[in-house]
Order: C-alpha cells, then sequence, then structure tokens
C-alpha cells in the first residue's frame, strides 16, 4: 500500500506539473466570453494532481475536485501554486459514487475512460443532469481503436456512439485524434482519443 501511495505521488507531482489541457482553456475561454467567472461551479472528475484545477481557481472558478485516490487530494492541497482565496474542496471518491451540486462546467480530462462500461451511462446521465443550461462538458473520451481498448473497467466509444452522447449539446470544439507516443508512465501507446468541448442545451 506504501508503494502505491509512493507511485501515485510520483505520478502527480510528474502530471501536475504540466499545463492545462487545451480542452480546458477553450471552454473557460468561451465562459470568460460572457462574463467573469466569479460565482461560478466547476467540478473536475479525476482532478489528479491538479493541472486543469489550478487553472480554473486562476480564473476566479470555485472548484469541487473528484478523485478516487487520497493521493490525489493530498497532491493538490499541497501544490505551492494555489491561488491566495481560492474556493476549492476535494472529494475522494470514484465517478460512480461521487455526488456534486449542479454546475456551470465538468471537466474530465483523459479520466472519464476508466469508468467501467457498466457504470458510464449513470455516469454521463449525472453529468448531463448536473449541468445547468449553457454550462459546459470539457474533456475527452477514448476510440474503439485506442490500443487499450478491451482493457476491463474502461469505456470506448466509436465515433456514433459519441455523437450520440452529445445530441442534448451544442459542440464547440470536437477533435478526433490518433497518434503514437508514449502514456505519462512511459509505456508506448496507440492513442485513439475524441477531445470535446460542448455546452449544454436548454429542456
Amino acid at each position: 500500500m506504501a508503494r502505491d501511495s509512493e507511485e501515485w505521488a510520483a505520478y502527480y507531482a510528474k502530471t501536475g506539473a504540466r499545463p492545462p489541457r487545451q480542452t480546458l482553456l477553450f471552454a473557460l475561454d468561451q465562459f470568460d466570453r460572457i462574463r467573469s467567472a466569479h460565482g461560478r461551479l466547476a467540478v473536475d472528475l479525476g482532478s489528479g494532481g491538479g493541472r486543469d484545477v489550478i487553472e480554473m481557481l486562476r480564473r476566479d472558478w470555485s472548484v469541487i475536485a473528484i478523485d478516487a485516490e487520497a493521493a490525489a487530494a493530498a497532491a493538490l492541497t499541497a501544490r505551492d501554486d494555489l491561488p491566495e482565496g481560492a474556493v476549492l474542496e476535494t472529494r475522494v471518491a470514484t465517478f460512480e459514487d461521487a455526488v456534486w451540486p449542479g454546475c456551470d462546467l465538468v471537466n474530465s480530462s483523459f479520466a472519464l475512460p476508466l469508468c467501467a462500461p457498466d457504470g458510464f451511462a449513470a455516469v454521463w446521465e449525472k453529468i448531463c443532469m448536473s449541468l445547468k443550461t449553457g454550462g459546459r462538458f470539457s474533456g475527452q473520451l477514448y476510440g474503439t481503436r485506442d490500443s487499450w481498448a478491451g482493457r476491463s473497467g474502461m469505456t470506448f466509444h466509436t465515433r456514433a456512439e459519441v455523437d450520440e452522447l452529445l445530441s442534448g449539446f451544442d459542440v464547440e470544439f470536437f477533435e478526433e485524434e490518433e497518434d503514437d507516443s508514449v502514456t505519462p508512465r512511459g509505456e508506448s501507446k496507440h492513442w485513439h482519443v475524441f477531445h470535446i468541448v460542448a455546452r449544454r442545451r436548454g429542456d
């Protein structure tokens, strides 16, 4: 257990130092065109070392950061670049068990695919139901040609399935990427990723 904690701490230290994801930046910029973020709430699913959370806090968002690993919350709250006066709450929970209030933004960078197939639909429904009208989802889903496709406990989608998931949204940014590179742990991998920013329509 101690070894696992040390490995997670090293992982979060490595990834947390990287810049925020482009999907998040795009979503935040869309909000900034309307008004300041003061009073707005974001939920970050799979917050990890906080690379995205820090950017949201820096832009004056209130953030609920959710991760299944206690080491993620510890790494995030220990960061020395937490903005002064930041409104941040960390919660340790799986996506399936997590509960969060209505919000303006749900961000999940490369984390939702870690939801098991039998629980994904319920998690996606929670995301959709929690977003206020005009709220946004930003994040990634994995495609079926990803080299991890078929791994136990992970969810992968075809393009048609992704389109169906986004049927209640106006898609503002969408990119389907395939690339051969390495994971943050240094493993070779073929990535098949859908990068998404989508705005929830009114009921």
